[in-house]
């Protein structure tokens, strides 16, 4: 079977549903609303309502530990919202958590704001849209006082990996609750494997490798009628700009769990890439990547990506310990599977240790740890942790596209934004990036533009 199909995420939340298209701000500190008003339900709005937004609104109105409730939603296509609400409706659960009338349903880029404005001090603002928007929704949470939950990645260069660091804290000094949607850090079978090999059961690390290899369908045809920005929010993932590409957007799990087993960073990466099955395709994207992250005591860590028809398929994570082989995950990013063999083949007549617990969803676990934090005044803030993987994953993404070795301090350091005036733009706005006379986009070309950050 493929790993494709192996792997639930929260994109399938809507082919799951019919395919539908008081607390108080004190010196500069929220204080959880549970302490300061009777009535203690949390209020959501959600910034982006695709499948991916639409799945983390399921997820916070199934948290159990205390009334919550989606109170406003924001987008930039009406249909999007629309599809969205109706979704979460027909899930008889939602269906009393759910108030969201027509006034409190927002459309354009400055929706979030809107949005937002429906909150109190306290309340919970989701952001799912284009990781490029991501530290202008934030740095409005922020002054308001509200807890966010962001999707992942969280910047897609330097500059916005900077300015989200500040942002953090920012949001400390205010004792804000902040969670990333990195969810492989919350499952518990991952947390019992580090444990396990911070006790020393795998032995010294000496490699770790990662897999995403599968087909993805790229092409879907331009929706007609729309303005060029909208095209390029609409598809983002086509357009660094708007998401780091598919880079960022798919590797960055297998990356964080790898840095999660090795406790550290990686501090420069070398890779390889190509353009050879995309055909027409009007995007920047490579369909091949090979990436060698390395980190300071040396270890290596090896990811491999591609989004072929027809080749080989892996969806998985391994560490190489001087005692063994651990499975950090495979068949996608599911829960439960995390094992130790001793050599360092994957073989099941050598296993030492297998989690054994029932697999728990690690999407609701993300956000019933959030919401224990927010009502229980808990310091829960991920998004230092959430940049500085959006920012290895960039690393990773830069060296594939220019030809160079690209180190963590360059990454960090480097001036070029890819669209440093987003929180500008409006509906009538021009698009960040023109398309050639020929109506395609720039693409890498390692070795030749080796200047131009990618």
């Amino acid at each position: 079977m493929s790993s494709t199909k192996r792997s639930s995420t929260r994109r399938e939340f809507l082919k799951n549903t019919g395919k539908v298209a008081a607390a108080s701000a004190l010196t500069g500190v929220v204080v959880p609303r549970v302490h300061a008003a009777e009535d203690n339900t949390i209020q959501l709005a959600l910034i982006g309502c695709g499948a991916r937004g639409t799945g983390a609104a399921a997820n916070a109105l199934s948290v159990n530990n205390g009334p919550i409730k989606l109170v406003a939603m924001a987008d930039v296509f009406p249909d999007r919202l629309e599809g969205s609400r109706k979704a979460l409706l027909k899930r008889e659960k939602f269906v009393n958590l759910v108030d969201v009338p027509s006034d409190r349903q927002f459309i354009g880029f400055d929706a979030y704001r809107k949005a937002m404005d429906c909150l109190n001090p306290g309340d919970v603002a989701i952001f799912a849209s284009p990781p490029a928007f991501r530290w202008v929704h934030f740095g409005y949470a922020v002054r308001k006082g509200l807890h966010v939950f962001m999707e992942k990645p969280v910047t897609v260069d330097g500059p916005t990996t900077r300015k989200m660091l500040t942002l953090a804290e920012e949001a400390d000094k205010k004792n804000l609750k902040v969670g990333v949607g990195l969810m492989c850090r919350h499952s518990r079978d991952r947390r019992e494997l580090l444990d396990r090999i911070k006790a020393g059961e795998l032995g010294q690390i000496i490699a770790l490798r990662a897999y995403r290899m599968h087909w993805i369908d790229g092409f879907a045809p331009r929706t007609q009628g729309i303005s060029e920005l909208l095209h390029q929010v609409q598809r983002f993932h086509r357009f660094l700009w708007a998401s780091g590409g598919w880079f960022s957007d798919f590797y960055i799990h297998n990356i964080d769990e790898c840095c999660m087993m090795k406790d550290a960073w990686p501090v420069q990466a070398q890779a390889l890439g190509g353009r050879h099955y995309r055909g027409d395709s009007v995007d920047q994207n490579f369909d091949n990547y090979s990436v060698e992250y390395t980190f300071a005591d040396g270890t290596k860590l090896f990811l491999y990506g591609r989004t072929m028809p027809g080749c080989h398929e892996e969806f998985a994570s391994y560490a190489h310990g001087t005692k063994g082989l651990a499975l950090i995950s495979i068949g996608g990013h599911s829960t439960g599977k995390c094992r130790i063999f001793q050599g360092q083949t994957p073989d099941n007549a050598k296993t030492v240790w297998k989690y054994s617990q029932p697999a728990m969803n690690h999407y609701q676990l993300e956000w019933d740890d959030l919401i224990e934090a927010i009502r229980q005044d808990i310091p829960y803030n991920e998004t230092k942790r959430g940049a500085e993987a959006s920012l290895v994953t960039s690393m990773g993404r830069m060296a594939a596209h220019t030809g160079r070795v690209v180190t963590y301090d360059e990454m960090l350091n480097c001036e070029h934004e890819f669209a440093p005036d987003v929180d500008k733009l409006t509906m009538d706005s021009s698009a960040p990036l023109l398309a050639g006379p020929d109506g395609k986009y720039p693409v890498p070309q390692p070795g030749i533009v080796t200047k131009r950050e990618y």
